[in-house]
């Protein structure tokens, strides 16, 4: 699965817990949003993360 900017702002953008934990990584780790959200898309996203399907439906295409 590949990582696409636009995707993860979406997806962060559509759920509520997703951007808490994008604002707690911004934080935490005292980082700029672009590196913050893949680090999240890490995190959550990829190798079977609990987003990791609805980041796949954003990839589908519009029917």
């Amino acid at each position: 699965m590949k990582y696409y900017t636009s995707h993860m702002k979406k997806l962060v953008m559509d759920n509520e817990d997703l951007q808490k934990e994008l604002k707690r990584i911004m934080k935490e780790h005292d980082l700029e949003k672009s590196y913050a959200l893949k680090a999240l898309y890490h995190a959550e996203v990829s190798s079977g993360g609990k987003y990791q399907e609805a980041y796949r439906e954003l990839d589908l295409p519009n029917s």
